[in-house]
């Protein structure tokens, strides 16, 4: 009976030691500092001099030492492979070893050459063996039967701790990196060039990840041909490598395939095609996630590591979300450069209507006088005799008058102001779908774009097409009267205080308009009051408005900006 009160005592003596330990080891969830706390807590309870941590890695199968005490400063540099050493063994069968005299183990590898005793127990998660929690003394049969009993118990315990550590630690990264990723796509959208687009998506990625080097490659216009688009972090020697074929690339296959992959090692691998590029620049690791733009491939991003990494499915999972949001500022680029474009393109075709416009203004200014001289031409009567030489000077003067008066019609009738089929159009539509064209030159002018349309604008009996470039005009004459920035005001109104008429107002902080300057601003092309251009823009507005019966008016004062206001009559209900 007494012996059995012993074992009672002694076993509840542990069982409160270990519910003390597991206390302890349960106060922290950073994964070192709870391994740390675990070997302590063993060594304290185990009574031992010196002891270790082994977890297994996943990726080289080795078993590295995660957390040491009393060991020598090179022990964790020691990588032992499963079945190597009591460690390996124990990580091999799963099954504890525990030796009195670790002299006579012929698998025993000596690190600590005082260590007599050593106590080996697996550190096992849902029945796979993940690691082995080691302690060693410079004692003979330092550890009973009961002793493995309790750090086995104790293991258990350390199992639960490091699989929350691992949680922990698993959404810890996955905050930051989703919190990386936020920033990362403000900064991204942020950019409308492409080529500072790529730049920006090259950069952070690197950033995102820690990595050594990122790279972004395109196909070229052909599809045939990879290009090097942008990098971070890559030298000279990366830089300068020769263009890859997307048939016969890796990352051709990635782009082929839309799916990423990555590369342990692209040193020694046979698919990567630029080895001696990769040995050079100290490349490792390789992911590599393609771009894709609705349904569309359009490239590769690609995140080098200077040391050997497995990629976690989360990461590859964010590398993959980056990338879809790069694609997506790439297409954003892409589509600003060509609005930018369109919007020269516009500019050009306003020019050339006001040429039009202005050979009109021109032949109609040459008609008169032409007429004039025709009509006196033919009441002089001019007739010589055959044979003298007046005779023939008089009959070619006559048709070269017919002639210059039928190249004067035939102008006119080919810059006559074609009139405007009318339709139902939405101002408020034309002068948003506008904006985004002139929004990238007035900022690159500092200007700020301000709207206020009525939600509810009634419809106007016109001609898009004409309207649009009344808007366009306006907007692009009231941006060259702010040459140091300023403010666009676009008002659009109807309704009861406009009865029947729809009105557009553009309000500029520019420079105004002195009496004389509004009084001829929407008078002859011929009769320009600007300092600078051509003075064709009001002009060709002003025709148009008319053709639409409506009206147009300017306010202004010198240095106080300028109002133009556009009435036009409101569509009809049906």
């Amino acid at each position: 009976m007494s012996d059995e009160l012993t074992e009672l005592k002694a076993r509840y003596e542990r069982l409160q030691r270990l519910y003390q330990v597991g206390n302890v080891i349960h106060s922290t969830l950073e994964p070192q500092a709870a391994l740390q706390l675990i070997l302590s807590e063993a060594l304290r309870l185990m009574r031992a001099t010196s002891g270790s941590v082994v977890l297994l890695n996943p990726t080289s199968g080795f078993l590295d030492i995660q957390a040491a005490a009393g060991l020598p400063v090179a022990a964790a540099e020691l990588k032992l492979r499963v079945g190597e050493g009591l460690t390996g063994m124990v990580a091999r069968t799963g099954r504890a070893v525990r030796s009195g005299d670790v002299r006579t183990e012929p698998h025993y590898i000596m690190i600590q050459p005082d260590v007599r005793s050593e106590l080996a127990v697996p550190l096992v998660v849902k029945e796979e063996v993940r690691g082995v929690l080691n302690v060693d003394s410079d004692r003979l049969d330092a550890f009973s039967a009961e002793d493995q009993e309790l750090l086995e118990a104790l293991a258990q315990e350390a199992v639960r701790v490091i699989q929350n550590t691992w949680r922990y630690e698993q959404l810890r990264l996955k905050a930051r990196l989703f919190e990386s990723l936020a920033e990362v796509s403000g900064a991204i959208n942020s950019t409308l060039n492409l080529d500072d687009a790529l730049q920006v998506v090259a950069r952070e990625a690197c950033h995102l990840m820690h990595a050594k080097t990122s790279s972004l490659v395109m196909l070229d216009a052909t599809g045939e041909w990879l290009d090097l688009r942008a990098s971070h972090g890559a030298g000279e020697t990366y830089q300068g490598k020769p263009r890859l074929s997307f048939s016969d690339s890796l990352l051709g296959v990635v782009i082929r395939r839309k799916k990423p992959m990555q590369v342990g090692n692209v040193q020694v691998s046979s698919h990567y095609e630029n080895v001696d590029v990769a040995r050079s620049e100290g490349l490792v690791s390789m992911l590599s996630v393609p771009l894709v733009f609705a349904g569309k491939a359009l490239g590769a991003l690609n995140i080098y590591m200077g040391q050997f990494y497995q990629f976690s499915n989360e990461e590859i999972r964010i590398v993959s979300a980056l990338a879809d949001l790069s694609a997506i500022a790439i297409e954003k680029a892409r589509l600003y450069e060509r609005i930018v474009d369109v919007e020269e393109q516009m500019r050009q075709n306003e020019k050339l209507s006001a040429l039009g416009l202005l050979a009109a203004e021109v032949a109609h200014e040459i008609r008169n006088p032409l007429t004039v001289m025709k009509m006196l031409y033919h009441s002089l009567d001019l007739k010589f005799p055959e044979g003298d030489p007046r005779a023939k000077d008089t009959r070619i003067l006559g048709e070269k008058i017919d002639h210059l008066n039928k190249i004067v019609e035939q102008i006119l009738d080919f810059a006559r102001t074609i009139e405007p089929t009318l339709a139902p159009v939405n101002l408020n539509r034309l002068i948003e779908e506008l904006g985004l064209l002139v929004r990238h030159k007035l900022k690159n002018q500092n200007i700020r774009w301000v709207t206020d349309l009525q939600a509810d604008l009634s419809f106007v009996p016109g001609d898009a097409t004409q309207l649009e470039q009344v808007i366009l005009n306006l907007l692009l004459n009231a941006a060259e009267a702010m040459p140091g920035g300023g403010s666009l005001t676009i008002r659009t109104r109807s309704g009861p205080n406009a009865e029947g008429q729809v009105v557009m107002e553009f309000v500029d902080t520019g420079e105004g308009m002195s009496e004389e300057q509004q009084r001829l601003a929407f008078t002859s092309l011929l009769n320009t009051t600007k300092r600078a251009g051509t003075g064709l823009g009001l002009a060709i507005v002003h025709r148009i408005v008319e053709a639409h019966h409506g009206k147009i008016s300017v306010r202004s004062r010198p240095g106080h900006g300028c109002t133009i206001r556009v009435v036009l009559p409101e569509q009809e209900k049906a």
